[in-house]
Parts: structure tokens; sequence; C-alpha cells
């Protein structure tokens, strides 16, 4: 391969290439503009999807509302907060949480979770300012890199990763690196990323999801081999598939052999045997990967997308605490197994996490953020303890920063970017996947390098209709995959007015392949429907780690039945208003219980009330769609140790409730008490 010093005129534009199979350097993919550059002859399984670079997809009507006030809030001015965000990087010490006397440890971490996020937002909305900030950072480190730097902790010896949180937080500095050389086309960022992961020293692979681990690096040097071709990038990740450690753990994993661990940990980790799926070709890596995630879903999967995590996994119940750096980290983890696998149910995941725990903990103008967000947060009083002992509930309140321990805070500024970028990926066909939905618009090339953009209208998922303008600028064929919700029953498709069958959509993706011209239409329907989800809270997991925490955590006989209405991507919930993220309203009543017999609206148990889009999106409590539910008002007072009633409610008085999305509250009751006419059977 060529040095990449010499490939000073690569930009933006044009060093982005096919994402067809077999080898090609940089110099090859320059006649390809706004396609990701993708090596793949060396992967014996060629990824389904790749992604587009930061900018090429912008976010329109509502979810641009939501970026620019990330850009205008925490994202946006996150270093001026706190120190930690200002001066990590930099290459010197400085005083701060978790700080190392050498200038590493702690905020390597979280300044790099911000740097990631931020950069990709800063593309994304063609923001100068947050430009400006993130390249002087990002560009300090290859610039030390390529003067002689080892890793991208370039002012210490490579002995300083022997330290597995300098590793671990070197992955994540990786992953802003490749979305910095995506979006700025930049060659030095690929040349200072090609030499620290040639010999990279990857740790060893653990079962345990503690403490955090470098192996983490693997998806960065994946998409570095990916965009270079540099085969001493992909040979090292190779030969850490055949390492006897990771085989170990996989082996484990494909038996079911999962134990409870730190959740962001486990959300990082688990990922690993399916991104080394596409090295090695064994499909046991990929299972190891999906054997993890069904046990995840099948002891701490909460109503909102997310496993509990008050750090470490807390099993299912109505206060069990989800870390906000597990909204990024579960997203990151499902958008990499949608690549790998090209199966739409982890685009279901994503939109499901996305649209309801994405928003919960962080206000409405982007400005302050908490820790912690759990199903039922009934008061600023309730839950009582931390997930850690204690009651002074600094975990769930809302500032600028969160919580001195500044992870949550940095990875918050993922979630928007990371969405809206991977609302559409490339296919090796030449064609264009429309995987996450929402409005925006893309920008991109299809076919024999024709330029195309995409204009998706709708208020998705608050409404049911997405039209999709497709304009290229000339007629051109290429297949556009459109993905098929799982959640929905009875979708629709039409191109230009003409219904198109639906029976050959493959893993939730319906291949249109024709001779596309300007203007042609796409109309996609997907009806929602209310579904409800029935189950009983359990205790925590009885492991040393929660001995010494909430009073809870400690019982071992809780087994309160519960019941969580969906419609469509969306967790409805029992709004508590409030006065601000702080701060319930005086006198808020949630004192009712779930009594519907059916799923069906319009039955006179259901019915869906449908308010005009805002002009300004912020999350209101007065949400476009809400849900008019039966339900029994009864007398209840949670408490700590009591957070749902031991069983379900009788007697009571009949009532109407009208429940908001989830992510438009901030206390809520979404995991319902239920009646005997409810619970039925179950």
């Amino acid at each position: 391969m060529k040095s990449l010093s010499s490939l000073s005129t690569v930009n933006r534009r044009r060093f982005l290439a096919s994402c067809a199979g077999g080898a090609s350097s940089l110099l090859a993919a320059q006649t390809a503009p706004d396609r990701p550059a993708s090596t793949g002859g060396g992967l014996k399984v060629q990824p389904a999807f790749v992604p587009l670079p930061p900018g090429a997809v912008s976010p329109k009507g509502w979810l641009r509302d939501w970026a620019v006030d990330a850009s205008q809030g925490i994202t946006g001015h996150l270093d001026e907060y706190n120190t930690t965000f200002h001066e990590a990087w930099r290459g010197y010490p400085f005083p701060a949480m978790g700080a190392h006397p050498d200038g590493t440890g702690w905020p390597l971490e979280q300044c790099s979770y911000w740097l990631d996020g931020a950069v990709r937002l800063a593309y994304m909305l063609n923001d100068a300012d947050l430009m400006k900030k993130v390249k002087e950072r990002l560009d300090m480190v290859v610039a030390g890199v390529l003067n002689g730097g080892e890793s991208f902790i370039y002012w210490r010896p490579k002995d300083a990763l022997s330290d597995t949180f300098n590793n671990w937080a070197h992955s994540q500095m990786g992953r802003a690196l490749v979305a910095y050389y995506q979006a700025s086309g930049d060659p030095k960022v690929l040349e200072a990323m090609v030499k620290v992961y040639r010999n990279y020293p990857l740790p060893d692979f653990r079962a345990p999801f503690n403490p955090v681990n470098g192996s983490v690096n693997i998806d960065a040097m994946l998409d570095a081999y990916r965009m270079s071709g540099d085969r001493a990038v992909l040979d090292n990740v190779a030969a850490y598939a055949q390492t006897p450690s990771y085989r170990t753990v996989t082996g484990q994993w494909l038996q079911g052999l999962v134990q409870p661990g730190h959740d962001v940990i486990f959300y990082e980790n688990i990922r690993v045997p399916a991104l080394l799926y596409t090295v090695t070709g064994n499909k046991d890596d990929l299972a190891a990967t999906q054997k993890a995630l069904t046990w995840s879903d099948e002891h701490n999967l909460l109503p909102m997308g997310l496993s509990s995590g008050e750090e470490f996994h807390s099993g299912v119940g109505a206060t069990r605490g989800v870390e906000t750096c597990n909204v990024a980290a579960s997203m990151w983890t499902y958008l990499w197994m949608l690549r790998i696998t090209g199966e739409g149910s982890y685009s279901d995941r994503i939109e499901k996490v996305f649209f309801n725990a994405a928003p919960a903990p962080v206000a409405r103008d982007f400005k302050t953020m908490s820790y912690y967000q759990v199903p039922n947060r009934y008061s600023a009083a309730l839950p009582l303890e931390e997930p850690g002992g204690g009651t002074s509930r600094a975990w769930y309140k809302f500032t600028n920063i969160g919580n001195p321990v500044l992870c949550c805070v940095g990875n918050l500024n993922r979630v928007i970017p990371n969405y809206v970028m991977h609302m559409w990926m490339t296919t090796a066909d030449r064609g264009l996947a429309a995987t996450l939905y929402g409005p925006a618009e893309v920008h991109t090339t299809v076919g024999d390098n024709v330029k195309v953009a995409v204009e998706e209208q709708t208020a998705y998922p608050f409404e049911e209709a997405i039209t999709l303008a497709v304009k290229p600028e000339k007629e051109v064929a290429f297949p556009l995959y459109l993905r098929i919700p799982g959640w929905c029953r009875t979708p629709r498709v039409e191109v230009n007015g003409k219904s198109v069958p639906l029976a050959q959509a493959a893993n939730s993706f319906l291949k249109v392949d024709r001779k596309w011209r300007a203007n042609d239409k796409v109309v996609l329907r997907f009806p929602m429907s209310v579904k409800v989800l029935k189950g009983r809270e359990t205790p925590y997991p009885q492991i040393p780690y929660f001995q010494r925490g909430r009073a809870i955590a400690k019982l071992t006989d809780i087994n309160s039945p519960y019941a969580s209405v969906y419609y469509g991507p969306l967790l409805f919930a029992l709004p508590i208003p409030d006065v601000d993220p702080n701060h319930e309203a005086p006198n808020a009543d949630y004192g009712y219980a779930l009594d519907v017999t059916s799923e069906k609206v319009g039955g006179g148990e259901i019915a869906v009330v449908r308010h005009a889009m805002p002009g300004k999106w912020a999350w209101p409590l007065s949400a476009p769609i809400q849900l008019a539910v039966n339900a029994r008002k009864f007398d209840w007072k949670p408490t700590d140790l009591q957070p749902m009633p031991k069983d379900v409610v009788t007697g009571g008085s009949q009532a109407k409730v009208l429940l908001v999305p989830y992510g438009c509250t901030k206390f809520r009751v979404s995991m319902f008490p239920v009646t005997q006419a409810t619970w039925g059977k179950g």
C-alpha cells in the first residue's frame, strides 16, 4: 500500500469508495465520491451495510430541533462546564476525579465519549464552532502519533496501555478518530490510526464484565482496515480471535454461561465476538454475541429497551436504574450487529432505545441531564436510596454534568448523531438502505457513482406515514432497501402510487430494484397497534456488589406483576407533571392500575388521541400522540422497598387515564400495577 502521507489531496468527498468486496486503496477510491471505503477482501464475512460519513445524512423536522438543542446545550459547551473535557488528551496532568499523575485515567475515557459525539454532530449540522473545538483536540492526538507517539496516548510510552483503563479509553478515542476521518477525509488521521493499530497490544478477553477491557479497540481497528486496506491491521485482529482467553470466553457464552456484571462493559464487550465473526467466518463467534444478548433480555430487560444497570445488572423492577452510558453503548452494539447481519430486528432495538430511553435522562432543552433513569420515577424523593447506598439522590439529579462521575454526560453526546448518521447505509450492490426512520435527508452516490438525494418526509414515530422523495442527478438503476419494522402487522409500500408486494422481504428489508428518476416517490405506511406487555418484577442478582447497596437489593421474594403499554415503537407512560426535571408538580396523582382486557384500539378500553406536531420540538408532555386507556383508581403509596403492589389490584373506582410517550416525561409510571382483568391468566 502507498504511504498514506502521500495522499494529501484526498478530501472528504474523494476518499469515499465502493463498499463492494475486493481490496482497494484510497487511490482507487478517488473516483467514487460519497461512499465509504471498503476493502473487504480480507474479511471472511462481508458486512451487510456500511455507514455513510457524518454529514451525509442531515436531520430534519423534530430530529433537527433536538440535534440543534444538543449543539447549543451540553454537546456544544461541555468543555466549558468541566475541566476534564477542556484538558484531557492534551498530554499533561491536571487535577480531576480519577486522573493519574501522568495525564491518563478517567478523563481520557470521559473526554473521548464527548469528542466522538461532538465531531459527528458538528459535521452533521455543519456547526463551525463545534468543528473548531473538536478539530483542535483531535488534531493534537493525530500530530502526537505522527510525531513519534506509540499510541493515541501519544505523550506516554506504549507500556501505558498495560493499564486496563488506559487501553479501554484508547478504544473510545479510536471511535472518535474513525468519525473524524470519515467526516474530514484528512489522510493524516487515517495514517495515525493505521500506525497505532498495526501492532496494537489487545488485552486478554475476560468473562467478567468488570473491569473495562481494551478488546473493544477492535471495532475501530476493523474500520481502520476497511478505510485503508492495511493488512497488518487485519492480521492483528485475526490473531486475537485465536487467543486462548478469547476462545474460552466465547465457549462459555455459547453455553449460556453469562454472569451479571457491569452493564456498560457488558454492552461494549458482547459485540467483540460478532466483530470477529467477520474476520473468522466462524458462526459460533456471532452466536456467542447473540447468546449473551438473549441472556440479558431474559434476566434484566426493562420496558424502555435497555437492560437494567445500577452499574451492575439489576434484574427487572420499577425503580431499577439504567445508567445513561448504556443508551449510547447499547445503540453502538446494535448498530454493529445491524451492519454485520443486515437483520432489521436490530434496527427495531435501536429505535426502541432511541425514541424511549434516549430523551428520558436529558432535559428538554438539552442543558442538564441525569446519571440514571428509572421506569417509574414517582417523585424527586423516590427512589429514596441510591444504587450504591446513601440517600443524596445525586445519581438521579439533573445538572449540566449529571454527576461528578462524568462518563454519562460524555456518552450522552453520541446518541443523537449515531442515530442520524446510521439512518441510511450503503450496500455491496451499490444500493442504499433505509435502516432507521425519522425526518432526514441523505446525499450519496449509487449505481455507477451517480449522485442521489433522498428526502425523508415524516414525523415518525409520532405518525405512521413516511414519504421518500428520491432525487438522482440522472436516471439510475439501483436497489433501495426499505426496512419493515417488526412491530408492524400490516405494512404497505407504494412506489409512485403503485403497491409493492412485501412477500420477498428478507431480514425485514424489502428490496426495490428499479430505475429511479427525479421526483420518484416511495410512500411507507406503518400502521401502529397497541401492545400490552405483562411481566413480573424479579429480585436483584444476589451478588456481593449489591449487598452494600440499596436495601431492596437484598430482598429475594420480589415478584410483583406489572404491565407496560406500547404503540408502535413507542413506550407509553402515565405522566407525572413536572415543574422542572428535578421537581414534580405538587399533589401529583398516579395511583392507577391498568384495567384493559384487549389491545384493540377503539373498543372502548383504548383510544388514540392525536394532536399537531409542535412548531419546535422539545419532548412536550402535551405530546402529539397520546393513549386514553381504562384504569382503576386505588390508594397506592409506593416505597423504596415496595415500589409496586405485591399482587393484582382489586377494588378501586373506574377511571380513564391519558398516557404519553415515555421519552416526553421526567416523572412517570411506565410499569403499571394491574387489575385481575388485565393480568388474566398470565
